[in-house]
Protein backbone atom coordinates (compact mmCIF):
# COMPACT_ATOMS: atom_id res chain seq x y z
CA UNK A 1 0.00 0.00 0.00
CA UNK A 2 1.12 3.57 -0.70
CA UNK A 3 2.97 4.83 2.37
CA UNK A 4 1.39 8.28 1.99
CA UNK A 5 -2.13 6.92 1.66
CA UNK A 6 -3.07 7.19 5.38
CA UNK A 7 -1.87 10.79 5.43
CA UNK A 8 -3.84 11.62 2.28
CA UNK A 9 -6.96 10.04 3.73
CA UNK A 10 -6.67 11.98 6.98
CA UNK A 11 -6.10 15.29 5.21
CA UNK A 12 -9.05 14.69 2.90
CA UNK A 13 -11.21 13.62 5.83
CA UNK A 14 -10.30 16.80 7.70
CA UNK A 15 -11.58 18.91 4.81
CA UNK A 16 -14.69 16.72 4.61
CA UNK A 17 -15.42 17.37 8.28
CA UNK A 18 -15.40 21.10 7.51
CA UNK A 19 -17.93 20.44 4.75
CA UNK A 20 -20.08 18.33 7.09
CA UNK A 21 -20.01 21.10 9.70
CA UNK A 22 -21.14 23.64 7.10
CA UNK A 23 -23.87 21.24 6.02
CA UNK A 24 -25.21 20.91 9.56
CA UNK A 25 -25.02 24.69 10.03
CA UNK A 26 -27.04 25.26 6.86
CA UNK A 27 -29.70 22.68 7.70
CA UNK A 28 -30.41 23.77 11.29
CA UNK A 29 -30.33 27.56 10.79
CA UNK A 30 -32.94 29.84 9.23
CA UNK A 31 -30.90 32.43 7.34
CA UNK A 32 -31.20 31.03 3.84
CA UNK A 33 -33.03 34.00 2.36
CA UNK A 34 -34.07 37.50 3.48
CA UNK A 35 -37.25 39.08 2.10
CA UNK A 36 -38.16 42.75 2.18
CA UNK A 37 -41.40 44.53 1.13
CA UNK A 38 -41.68 47.84 -0.67
CA UNK A 39 -41.60 50.84 1.66
CA UNK A 40 -44.16 53.56 0.92
CA UNK A 41 -44.07 55.43 4.22
CA UNK A 42 -41.13 56.57 6.28
CA UNK A 43 -41.01 57.07 10.03
CA UNK A 44 -42.98 53.84 10.32
CA UNK A 45 -42.33 50.15 10.92
CA UNK A 46 -41.45 47.76 8.14
CA UNK A 47 -41.62 43.96 8.41
CA UNK A 48 -38.81 41.89 6.91
CA UNK A 49 -38.53 38.12 6.97
CA UNK A 50 -35.82 35.50 6.83
CA UNK A 51 -36.34 31.77 6.69
CA UNK A 52 -34.66 28.41 6.33
CA UNK A 53 -35.80 24.86 5.82
CA UNK A 54 -37.95 24.64 8.93
CA UNK A 55 -38.71 28.08 10.33
CA UNK A 56 -39.75 31.59 9.35
CA UNK A 57 -38.72 34.67 11.31
CA UNK A 58 -40.16 38.15 10.90
CA UNK A 59 -38.72 41.37 12.23
CA UNK A 60 -40.33 44.80 12.58
CA UNK A 61 -37.82 47.54 11.80
CA UNK A 62 -38.41 51.24 12.32
CA UNK A 63 -37.66 53.14 9.10
CA UNK A 64 -36.54 56.76 9.37
CA UNK A 65 -35.24 57.39 5.87
CA UNK A 66 -33.63 55.74 2.87
CA UNK A 67 -31.32 56.54 0.05
CA UNK A 68 -32.58 57.08 -3.47
CA UNK A 69 -31.63 53.55 -4.59
CA UNK A 70 -33.24 51.75 -1.65
CA UNK A 71 -36.77 50.42 -1.93
CA UNK A 72 -36.93 47.85 0.85
CA UNK A 73 -36.72 47.93 4.61
CA UNK A 74 -32.97 47.78 4.83
CA UNK A 75 -30.63 45.40 6.61
CA UNK A 76 -32.07 42.52 8.63
CA UNK A 77 -29.42 43.25 11.28
CA UNK A 78 -31.15 46.52 12.24
CA UNK A 79 -32.78 46.48 15.71
CA UNK A 80 -36.42 45.50 15.91
CA UNK A 81 -39.02 43.14 17.32
CA UNK A 82 -38.37 39.56 16.20
CA UNK A 83 -40.87 36.71 15.98
CA UNK A 84 -40.14 33.16 14.75
CA UNK A 85 -42.42 30.21 14.06
CA UNK A 86 -42.02 26.80 12.44
CA UNK A 87 -43.81 26.16 9.18
CA UNK A 88 -47.35 24.95 9.58
CA UNK A 89 -46.81 21.84 7.47
CA UNK A 90 -44.14 20.69 9.95
CA UNK A 91 -45.94 21.73 13.14
CA UNK A 92 -49.71 22.07 12.61
CA UNK A 93 -50.09 24.02 15.85
CA UNK A 94 -47.75 26.80 14.73
CA UNK A 95 -48.77 29.85 12.74
CA UNK A 96 -46.86 30.69 9.56
CA UNK A 97 -49.43 32.33 7.32
CA UNK A 98 -46.85 34.44 5.51
CA UNK A 99 -45.01 31.45 4.16
CA UNK A 100 -48.16 29.47 3.38
CA UNK A 101 -49.49 32.29 1.23
CA UNK A 102 -46.32 33.37 -0.49
CA UNK A 103 -44.89 30.10 -1.76
CA UNK A 104 -45.78 26.54 -2.49
CA UNK A 105 -45.73 24.22 0.49
CA UNK A 106 -44.25 21.51 -1.71
CA UNK A 107 -41.08 23.52 -2.25
CA UNK A 108 -40.39 23.75 1.47
CA UNK A 109 -41.11 20.09 2.12
CA UNK A 110 -38.99 18.99 -0.85
CA UNK A 111 -36.01 21.15 0.14
CA UNK A 112 -36.14 19.91 3.74
CA UNK A 113 -36.51 16.25 2.75
CA UNK A 114 -33.58 16.40 0.31
CA UNK A 115 -31.44 18.14 2.96
CA UNK A 116 -32.24 15.33 5.40
CA UNK A 117 -31.01 12.80 2.84
CA UNK A 118 -27.82 14.85 2.52
CA UNK A 119 -27.26 14.78 6.27
CA UNK A 120 -27.92 11.03 6.33
CA UNK A 121 -25.41 10.35 3.58
CA UNK A 122 -22.81 12.50 5.36
CA UNK A 123 -23.31 10.64 8.65
CA UNK A 124 -23.04 7.21 7.01
CA UNK A 125 -19.92 8.29 5.12
CA UNK A 126 -18.30 9.52 8.34
CA UNK A 127 -19.08 6.22 10.07
CA UNK A 128 -17.46 4.31 7.21
CA UNK A 129 -14.29 6.42 7.38
CA UNK A 130 -14.02 6.07 11.15
CA UNK A 131 -14.40 2.28 10.92
CA UNK A 132 -11.73 2.19 8.22
CA UNK A 133 -9.36 3.91 10.67
CA UNK A 134 -10.10 1.60 13.59
CA UNK A 135 -10.34 -1.71 11.81
CA UNK A 136 -7.78 -1.05 9.05
CA UNK A 137 -10.47 -1.79 6.46
CA UNK A 138 -9.55 0.42 3.53
CA UNK A 139 -12.35 -0.95 1.37
CA UNK A 140 -14.79 1.14 3.45
CA UNK A 141 -13.28 4.29 1.98
CA UNK A 142 -14.90 3.60 -1.40
CA UNK A 143 -18.52 3.59 -0.15
CA UNK A 144 -17.68 6.51 2.15
CA UNK A 145 -16.53 8.57 -0.82
CA UNK A 146 -19.77 7.80 -2.66
CA UNK A 147 -21.86 8.76 0.35
CA UNK A 148 -20.06 12.11 0.61
CA UNK A 149 -20.55 12.74 -3.10
CA UNK A 150 -24.27 11.94 -2.78
CA UNK A 151 -24.47 14.27 0.23
CA UNK A 152 -23.00 17.10 -1.82
CA UNK A 153 -25.40 16.48 -4.69
CA UNK A 154 -28.41 16.37 -2.37
CA UNK A 155 -27.61 19.66 -0.64
CA UNK A 156 -27.08 21.50 -3.93
CA UNK A 157 -30.43 20.17 -5.15
CA UNK A 158 -31.98 21.47 -1.93
CA UNK A 159 -30.32 24.84 -2.60
CA UNK A 160 -31.83 24.98 -6.08
CA UNK A 161 -35.30 24.09 -4.76
CA UNK A 162 -35.01 26.86 -2.19
CA UNK A 163 -33.84 29.30 -4.85
CA UNK A 164 -36.86 28.51 -7.00
CA UNK A 165 -39.10 28.94 -3.96
CA UNK A 166 -37.73 32.43 -3.29
CA UNK A 167 -38.06 33.37 -6.96
CA UNK A 168 -41.72 32.33 -7.01
CA UNK A 169 -42.37 34.40 -3.89
CA UNK A 170 -40.88 37.51 -5.46
CA UNK A 171 -42.68 37.00 -8.78
CA UNK A 172 -46.08 36.28 -7.20
CA UNK A 173 -48.63 39.07 -7.25
CA UNK A 174 -50.08 37.80 -3.98
CA UNK A 175 -47.01 38.80 -1.98
CA UNK A 176 -45.66 42.08 -0.65
CA UNK A 177 -42.02 41.08 -1.17
CA UNK A 178 -40.08 43.02 -3.80
CA UNK A 179 -36.48 42.40 -2.70
CA UNK A 180 -34.60 39.33 -1.60
CA UNK A 181 -31.08 38.31 -0.78
CA UNK A 182 -29.43 35.04 0.17
CA UNK A 183 -27.84 34.95 3.58
CA UNK A 184 -25.10 33.01 5.35
CA UNK A 185 -27.01 29.73 5.73
CA UNK A 186 -27.38 29.62 1.95
CA UNK A 187 -23.64 30.27 1.60
CA UNK A 188 -22.88 27.45 4.05
CA UNK A 189 -24.97 25.04 1.97
CA UNK A 190 -23.17 26.01 -1.24
CA UNK A 191 -19.75 25.74 0.40
CA UNK A 192 -20.61 22.32 1.85
CA UNK A 193 -21.56 21.11 -1.63
CA UNK A 194 -18.18 22.14 -3.03
CA UNK A 195 -16.21 20.50 -0.22
CA UNK A 196 -18.24 17.28 0.01
CA UNK A 197 -18.50 16.70 -3.73
CA UNK A 198 -14.85 17.40 -4.55
CA UNK A 199 -13.40 15.67 -1.50
CA UNK A 200 -15.70 12.68 -2.06
CA UNK A 201 -14.18 12.22 -5.50
CA UNK A 202 -10.66 12.75 -4.13
CA UNK A 203 -11.28 10.14 -1.43
CA UNK A 204 -12.46 7.68 -4.07
CA UNK A 205 -9.29 8.23 -6.11
CA UNK A 206 -7.17 7.68 -3.01
CA UNK A 207 -9.03 4.48 -2.17
CA UNK A 208 -8.58 2.94 -5.63
CA UNK A 209 -5.88 0.25 -5.99
CA UNK A 210 -2.44 1.37 -7.12
CA UNK A 211 -1.81 0.96 -10.83
CA UNK A 212 1.50 -0.42 -12.14
CA UNK A 213 4.12 2.31 -12.24
CA UNK A 214 6.48 0.65 -14.75
CA UNK A 215 5.67 -0.72 -18.21
CA UNK A 216 6.94 -4.19 -17.26
CA UNK A 217 5.03 -4.30 -13.98
CA UNK A 218 1.80 -6.26 -14.33
CA UNK A 219 -1.33 -5.97 -12.26
CA UNK A 220 -0.47 -9.24 -10.58
CA UNK A 221 2.88 -7.84 -9.51
CA UNK A 222 1.37 -4.69 -8.00
CA UNK A 223 1.50 -4.44 -4.25
CA UNK A 224 -1.78 -5.84 -2.83
CA UNK A 225 -4.12 -3.79 -0.68
CA UNK A 226 -4.42 -4.65 3.03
Amino acid sequence: MDENKPLKVRLTFSVILVGVSLLFAAVVTDHWAVLSPKVTEYNATCEVAHFGLWRLCTKRIFIQGQGPKEKGCGLISLPGERNCSYFKHFTPGESSEIFEVTTQKEYSISAAAIAIFSVGFAIIGTICVLFSFRKKKDYLLKPASMFYTFAGLCIIISVEVMRQSVKRMIDSKETVWIEYSYSWSFACACASFVLLFICGIVLLLIALPRFPQNPWETCMDAEPEH
